[in-house]
């Protein structure tokens, strides 16, 4: 007799006086059957057994219906010309397009050629340059200038070739400050480079790398660039950059298209519009391209944009934006530094109007003319005391330590075009000036 399972009874006996029937009890009720583990068990191998026949009967029935994956490992290069047929879904040779629901659903499968970014930076990939940055700090404590060398990593993309040398676009803010410029290739070999021009409100300067420093086995890997169509950018498109992160060498990461024509004005007060992206942007990306899928540069990455303050948001100029200005400095002559001796000199005494004290006396930012010196260039070309100095032979100035690195290039006897800001009538205007150089006279600090 199980306890707690039903009721316990007995026969009732012979009473020597009856009693009145008791009524009748009801049945006992059958204990609960016990099932064991292993009959579990097998219950759910039977259940997975009829759920992966069903799963494989319903994966035929696709496959036999719009003709199966492609699995092909073959996979073409991708170029500008047949980037869109590459990168454009084919169900009906690619993937698989299946109606659910009564065809109210789609679900598309991607496939190798869509996914598979590899061809497109091995492609790219050679057109693809780090830029070390050797500059001087200098430093006045109670009268005495002290001197610190220092290095920065940056970015730059192949966009030309001559005869002679190699051309390439990186960041004005990459190469500014440099004493000198090294540059490293797809195969880590390194040489020197030189300014072609500098534009600080866009930020984009151009440099250049004689052939004659390369070996031919350096020649034979380098590629030029192919330079696309920023103005063409939808949102959600899918880019990739790369550049020099952190000074590593080059990395390649990948986003879409967040914003366009994002309007930001920089730390040093210069406002354009910028192309928006997910993809990572570090510090050494600066200068390095922003990539549409078909391989072509649509943006110019710079990291002085957001920085490690924000996460997600890398922004890139829209190379359509400064083509002109590239294509300009392009056709520069290479500036290439003279001997020391040998320096011009433009004839004025200066002082530096930054940022701040701009902002405080209204003053153009550049290089403020505080006396001119007689019998010199400047003298002669008609500079006055009170103008402030902007651009050199088209090149941004923004600081004496700027001012006397371009002059570097530049030999006396030379002619330059001096860009000046003149205060007329309580309005500043351009002016720009033949200054023809001369040698530094005796006694001019």
């Amino acid at each position: 007799m199980y306890e707690n399972s039903y009721q316990s009874y007995s026969q009732p006996q012979a009473a020597p006086n009856p009693m009145p029937q008791a009524a009748p009890q009801p049945a006992p009720q059958p204990a609960p059957k016990k099932t064991g583990v292993g009959t579990k068990v097998m219950m759910a191998i039977c259940m997975g057994l009829l759920f992966g026949i069903f799963a494989g009967a319903g994966f035929e029935t696709v496959m036999l219906t719009t003709g199966g994956v492609n699995t092909s490992q073959d996979v073409a290069p991708v170029t500008s010309a047949n980037a869109s047929s590459a990168f454009t879904t084919q169900p009906e040779k690619e993937g698989i397009e299946n109606l659910l629901s009564g065809g109210e659903t789609q679900v598309t499968i991607l496939t190798k050629e869509e996914t598979d970014l590899t061809s497109v930076v091995a492609d790219v990939m050679p057109s693809m340059v780090s830029i070390t940055e050797h500059y001087t700090v200098s430093t006045t404590y109670w009268g005495q200038t002290y001197t610190q060398d220092g290095e920065a990593s940056g970015s730059g993309i192949i966009i030309g070739e001559t005869d002679d040398e190699y051309i390439i676009v990186t960041n004005n803010h990459v190469v500014a400050d440099a004493d000198e410029l090294e540059i490293t290739f797809i195969d880590d070999t390194n040489a020197p480079a030189y300014l072609k021009g500098l534009d600080a409100s866009t930020d984009v300067a151009v440099i250049a790398v004689l052939k004659s420093d390369l070996d031919d086995s350096t020649i034979a890997k380098i590629k030029v660039a192919e330079l696309g169509d920023s103005d063409s950018l939808v949102l959600g498109q899918n880019v990739i950059a790369i550049g020099n992160a952190l000074g590593y060498g080059q990395s390649v990461t990948t986003g879409i298209v967040s914003a366009l024509n994002r309007e930001i004005t920089t730390s040093d007060g210069n406002t354009q519009s910028y192309i928006q992206t997910d993809a990572a942007i570090n510090p050494g990306n600066s200068g390095g391209a922003l990539l549409n899928m078909a391989g072509q540069v649509v943006g110019i990455n710079s990291n002085k944009i957001g920085g490690s303050s924000v996460e997600g948001m890398g922004y890139a100029i829209p190379i359509t934006a400064v083509r002109e200005t590239i294509e300009e400095f392009m056709g520069r002559d290479t500036l290439i530094e003279v001997d020391e001796d040998d320096i011009g000199y433009i004839g004025i005494y200066m002082q530096e109007v930054t940022e701040e004290i701009s902002e405080y006396y209204g003053l153009p930012v550049g290089i403020y003319v505080s006396e001119v010196i007689d019998d010199t260039g400047a003298e002669e070309a008609g500079i006055q005391a009170g103008d402030v100095i902007v651009r050199i032979n088209g090149n941004t100035v923004k600081s004496i330590d700027g001012l006397k690195k371009l002059m570097k290039y530049y030999a006396v006897g030379d002619t330059i075009e001096v860009t000046f800001m003149r205060n007329e009538g309580g309005e500043y205007t351009e002016h720009t000036v033949e200054v023809t150089l001369v040698e530094k006279p005796e006694g001019v600090r």
